[in-house]
């Protein structure tokens, strides 16, 4: 039975509310309503997506709760602490998506902790490839749901890479350290000096170091799903020149006396029969390049006998997989909807 869903997007002239559109713009399933947003209000959707063609002559209008009523989903792709009194406003009826942070914790002190105020809540969560303690992934929690917590894009990232191995017991949880390059897109849509392309091109430069990053306690919270609650993180990101992706590298100690088969068997299994996380033949390495404009993640893993650890490299789009993928891919879930609808895993090269 063929169904079409009314979209509105809030945060529309944004990186992410501009994904989300390009997206839905090629959804077999999906009209695009109101296109919403604050400080570029009453201008053309063109004058800050020149490449969504389709959708140019759109007139951004202000985020409301009376703009937004009337749409079967609502994408909020708002600045984190701005989603909550927004959602609020709106109906239980109506199929939210939120790609902010403001309902992904589930535990309000380590919201206080990494994001200060107050928690707005707890909503389902939308990486649908999480795999569960006992059996299962997130995605069968996400069938029916009438709102959804759009992951971090690094916590995707580092959670793909390494719960695999913290699933399948084959490493030791309490010593995991990972260290991300992420494309400038992933900073938003802001004007700050250190974002200009005069300060990043030619240069590498590491940020929220020493145990700061907002995304830490979201990773721990994945880990915890398979049973891991005495994980411990070291996460690193490092901003590097290029607009889109990021390239995880988690370690972990190995369990000892574990044979480094049993150590892909894990990554092979948890992913065999994944649409958009794929586990890389031996000898290839995953690559940014290769994800740009796909919702899919690349992943390998080897052992380093030496040291004792396994190492795990996830890659990304940090736009697409990291955040507007996931929300239509939830979205798809929640609809009943297949869930690759309108999600590409072809990628852009060179």
């Amino acid at each position: 039975m063929h169904m079409t869903v009314r979209v509105a997007v809030s945060g529309a002239s944004g990186y992410a509310g501009g994904e989300v559109l390009r997206l839905l713009a090629a959804h077999p399933g999906v009209e695009i309503g109101a296109v919403t947003a604050h400080s570029s209000a009453g201008d053309r959707l063109g004058a800050h997506q020149p490449h969504l063609r389709s959708l140019a002559d759109r007139v951004i209008e202000e985020t409301s709760a009376a703009t937004l009523a009337g749409h079967d989903v609502v994408v909020l792709a708002l600045p984190h602490g701005a989603s909550g009194a927004v959602a609020a406003q709106l109906g239980e009826d109506v199929l939210v998506l939120d790609c902010g942070a403001d309902h992904r914790l589930g535990d309000p002190a380590a919201w206080a902790a990494y994001y200060g105020g107050t928690h707005a809540g707890t909503w389902p969560y939308g990486l649908p490839e999480l795999m569960l303690d006992g059996g299962g992934t997130q995605r069968d929690l996400l069938a029916g749901v009438r709102r959804v917590a759009v992951p971090g894009c690094n916590v995707t990232a580092v959670t793909l890479g390494i719960q695999p191995g913290v699933a399948a017991g084959v490493i030791e949880p309490a010593d995991l350290v990972a260290v991300l390059s992420v494309g400038y897109s992933g900073a938003g849509r802001v004007a700050k000096q250190h974002l200009l392309a005069s300060e990043g091109l030619g240069s590498a430069v590491p940020y929220a170091v020493g145990g700061t990053h907002r995304h830490i306690p979201e990773v721990l919270q994945n880990l915890a799903a398979v049973g891991a609650d005495g994980a411990s993180l070291s996460l690193t990101p490092v901003l590097v020149p290029m607009s889109r992706g990021i390239l995880a590298t988690t370690t972990a100690r190995l369990v000892p006396g574990t044979d480094p088969a049993a150590v892909r068997e894990a990554w092979r299994s948890a992913y065999a029969d994944e649409p958009f996380v794929h586990l890389l033949p031996e000898g290839q390495w995953p690559t940014t390049a290769a994800t740009v404009g796909a919702n899919t993640a690349l992943v390998q893993v080897a052992v380093d006998e030496r040291a004792g650890r396994v190492v795990a490299v996830s890659a990304l789009d940090n736009l697409v997989k990291g955040t507007a993928g996931a929300a239509v891919q939830s979205m798809n879930l929640a609809l009943g909807l297949p869930e690759t609808t309108g999600l590409p895993t072809e990628g852009v090269a060179p």
